[in-house]
C-alpha cells in the first residue's frame, strides 16, 4: 500500500475463504485525517460463532500435524512479514500513527516472532521421570488447549497479534483474531498473509468490529478454550469474569502505572533519555510507558530542567515525515482524553513545567505537545493509567522512599531505575512489586523471546512471549505406563 491509497475489501477471514458483512467502518490516517487508511467489513455475532465452529472442526487436524508442518508454516509467514517490513511499517505508520522508523521495527518484529515460534515448533519437548513404584514409567507431555480467542489491542498492531497468533500456532492450536477496530488494515494485512501459509481451513480466522459483538461473542462461546487479551483493565475484568464461568483458560495484559526511579547517583542526562523515551515515544500509548518519575531530592531540580529541555526541542508531526520523534495520538478520542487528563492535572494543583496544547500542523491530525508536571502521590495523575503523552515528576528523599513510591500503585507491570549502584540495582530488582524490571533502560523496550507481564492489576495467567508461552497454549498432560 502507497501513501494515498485506500484499502479496498478488507474482509472476514472465515474457515479459509473470505467474507462481507452487513456493516462496514473506516480508519482514518491519525496523521492527516482527510485521507481512509482502510475501510473494513464489521463482523456480527453470527460470523464470529461461524469462525468459532470452523476453529473447532479443523483442530482435531491441526494439533495432531507434524513439529515439522507447524515449523514450516510459521516460518513462511515470518519470511513474508520481514521481506515486506518497509511496506508494512508504512501502513502502520499511517493507520496509528506510529514514526516510520519505529512502524518498520515493529513490522521486522513481528516477522521475528514467527521465525522465532517456528522453532519453538520442533522444540516441543517433554519430561521423563522416574515413578516411586518399580517397573512403573511417566512421562509428561504437552498438548494444545483447543481454540484459541485472540483480542488484541491498536497501539502494537503487528507485534502485539504476532506474539499471540505464532504460538497458538505453534503448539497446535487454532485461532480466532479479532484485532482492534482502530488498526484494521494492519489485522487484515497480517491475516492475508497467513492465509497463504499453507495452513488447513478453520486453522486461523480472521473477525473484525466491535468488542460489545464480535469481542464478547469469542468471550461467550462454550467452543473457545482459551482467551489471551491485551487492552484496558476494565475489559480484561470482565473477560475473567465471564470466562470464569465456564472455566476457559484466560491470559490479560492490562497496562499499568509505571515507574522510572531516578536516584542522585545516576547520569542524569541517560536518566532523561530513559525517561523520554519510556514517557513520551509512542505519545505514551504504551502499556509499559513511565508515566511516573521518582526522583531523588538531591537531583529533582536539575533532572527536570533537563527533562524539559530535551521535551522542548521534541519534534511532533506527521508519522511519515523524516526527522519526527513523535507522531500523532491514535484518533480524537485519546487527544481529547490527553487533553482533559492536563486539565486534572492543572485543577488538582499539580505543578506544570511544560507542555499539553493541542498543535496545528500542515496536516490535520490529533497532535499534542508532551506535558510534564510535578505531582504529590495523591494526585490522580500520579495514580492512574493516562496513556498519552503525560508524565509527572514525584520527589523522593532517597531510596527507601523512591522504592515505596514505586510500589505505591495497584499496577505492576514494569518498573525502572537508573543508579549506579550495584546495591540498589539489585535490591530494586529483587523488591519492584512488578513483572519487568529495567536498569539503566527505559520501562518501555522488551525483547520478544524473553516472557512479558505483569503483577498486581496489570496482567493475569501465565507470561507472553518466549518459551513460557507454551504455559498458556498448552496444557500438560502425565501418564503413568506399567514397564
Amino acid at each position: 500500500m502507497i501513501h494515498g491509497e485506500i484499502h479496498q475489501n478488507v474482509r472476514q477471514y472465515i474457515n479459509g475463504r473470505w467474507e462481507t458483512s452487513a456493516t462496514t467502518g473506516v480508519s482514518a490516517n491519525p496523521s492527516d485525517t482527510s485521507e481512509v487508511v482502510a475501510e473494513y467489513a464489521r463482523a456480527d455475532r453470527r460470523q464470529v460463532e461461524s469462525a468459532i465452529r470452523a476453529a473447532a472442526d479443523a483442530f482435531s487436524h491441526w494439533s495432531h500435524s507434524t513439529p515439522q508442518r507447524r515449523a514450516d508454516v510459521l516460518d513462511r509467514i515470518g519470511t513474508e512479514l520481514l521481506a515486506r517490513k518497509d511496506e508494512l511499517g508504512l501502513l502502520l505508520a499511517r493507520e496509528v500513527g506510529k514514526t516510520l522508523p519505529e512502524a518498520v521495527a515493529e513490522a521486522a518484529r513481528a516477522g521475528q516472532v514467527f521465525k522465532f515460534f517456528a522453532g519453538e515448533a520442533l522444540r516441543g519437548g517433554g519430561e521423563n521421570m522416574a515413578s516411586l513404584r518399580a517397573g512403573v514409567q511417566v512421562d509428561v507431555t504437552r498438548e494444545p488447549v483447543g481454540v484459541a480467542g485472540l483480542i488484541t489491542p491498536w497501539n502494537s498492531p503487528l507485534a502485539v497479534p504476532a506474539t499471540k497468533i505464532a504460538p497458538a500456532l505453534a503448539h497446535g492450536n487454532c485461532v480466532v483474531f479479532k484485532p482492534a477496530e482502530l488498526a484494521p488494515a494492519c489485522g487484515w494485512t497480517l491475516a492475508e498473509i497467513i492465509s497463504r501459509a499453507a495452513l488447513p481451513a478453520g486453522v486461523f480466522n480472521l473477525v473484525m468490529g466491535s468488542g460489545r459483538e464480535a469481542g464478547q461473542a469469542l468471550v461467550d462461546s462454550p467452543l473457545v478454550d482459551a482467551l489471551s487479551f491485551t487492552g484496558s483493565a476494565r475489559n480484561g475484568e470482565r473477560i475473567l469474569q465471564a470466562a470464569a464461568a465456564r472455566r476457559a483458560k484466560v491470559q490479560l495484559e492490562m497496562g499499568g502505572k509505571n515507574a522510572l526511579v531516578v536516584l542522585a547517583d545516576a547520569d542524569i542526562d541517560h536518566a532523561v533519555d530513559c525517561a523520554v523515551q519510556g514517557a513520551y515515544f509512542s505519545n505514551g500509548q504504551r502499556c509499559t510507558a513511565s508515566s511516573r518519575l521518582i526522583v531523588e531530592a538531591a537531583v529533582h531540580d536539575a533532572f527536570v530542567s533537563r527533562l524539559r529541555d530535551r521535551l522542548k526541542a521534541l519534534k511532533i508531526g506527521h508519522a511519515l515525515e523524516r526527522g519526527v520523534d513523535v507522531g500523532p495520538l491514535v484518533d480524537e478520542e485519546r487527544l481529547a482524553r490527553s487533553l482533559a487528563w492536563v486539565g486534572i492535572a492543572r485543577e488538582e494543583g499539580a505543578e506544570h513545567v511544560w507542555g499539553g496544547e493541542p498543535l496545528q500542523r500542515a496536516t490535520a491530525g490529533h497532535y499534542m505537545s508532551p506535558a510534564l508536571f510535578l505531582a504529590t502521590p495523591g494526585h490522580r495523575i500520579a495514580r492512574e493509567e493516562i496513556f498519552g503523552p503525560l508524565a509527572c515528576v514525584l520527589r523522593a528523599a532517597d531510596y527507601d522512599e523512591a522504592l515505596a513510591l514505586c510500589n505505591d500503585t495497584p499496577s505492576g507491570l514494569s518498573a525502572g531505575i537508573c543508579t549506579n549502584s550495584l546495591k540498589h540495582a539489585m535490591h530494586f530488582r529483587r523488591h519492584a512489586e512488578v513483572g519487568m524490571t529495567m536498569v539503566n533502560l527505559p520501562t518501555a523496550g522488551v525483547d520478544f523471546h524473553a516472557p512479558f507481564g505483569g503483577r498486581k492489576g496489570s496482567g493475569y495467567g501465565p507470561r507472553e512471549q518466549g518459551r513460557h508461552a507454551a504455559e498458556f497454549y498448552t496444557t500438560v498432560k502425565t501418564g503413568y505406563m506399567l514397564a
